[in-house]
């Protein structure tokens, strides 16, 4: 089952749902906007390995914004804090940004019951296009889960900013037979 917009807006007054800063006028009929960062990471390597740590680089979104290129993947971050110890939150691009071309979270729009901190966006554009710092991004839902629940106290618990890969943590050579 999916909240409301009503009952997210319950859930963050009574701690259910914790989302730093929260505004109402944030809330959506089922959905949560976030706005996007003032921060982006690129890959900086032609090639990118999971088996280790890529080099990256980062770019400001400046007042005048930052203009995405087709063909990069830019790590972005919401200017939100989101997380909740009792719902499953999946985050998605609003549509009014994907009618503007850009892929927003497409490949892992989950997070896991007992993260709290600023969301990785994974950008990728169509074709050239601006975007702001604050402009807003994607919106975060909210399901209820069933069953015993494990709090998530992953290698990305707490993030502030966007967060490259880090696969390679955890990554083992495998053997082709």
């Amino acid at each position: 089952m999916i909240l409301t917009g009503p009952e997210i807006a319950a859930a963050v007054r009574d701690g259910r749902i914790r989302i730093t800063d929260y505004t109402d006028a944030q809330v959506n009929p089922n959905s949560y906007n976030v706005r996007l960062g003032d921060t982006l990471t690129v890959y900086a390597e032609e090639i990118i390995d999971p088996h280790r740590d890529n080099t990256t680089c980062t770019r400001h979104i400046g007042a005048d914004g930052y203009v995405l290129q087709p063909g990069e993947l830019y790590l972005g971050h919401t200017v939100e804090e989101v997380g909740s110890d009792a719902f499953v939150p999946l985050l998605f691009g609003r549509s009014s940004v994907g009618r503007l071309g850009l892929f927003v979270e497409i490949t892992a729009p989950i997070g896991d019951i007992g993260f709290h901190g600023q969301w990785t966006l994974m950008l990728s554009p169509v074709r050239p296009l601006k975007v702001y710092a604050g402009m807003k991004i994607g919106q975060i839902m909210f399901f209820l889960s069933v069953g015993p629940v494990s709090l998530y106290s992953g290698k990305y618990q707490s993030t502030c900013g966007p967060q490259p890969s880090r696969y390679w943590h955890d990554a083992k050579p495998t053997v082709a037979r």
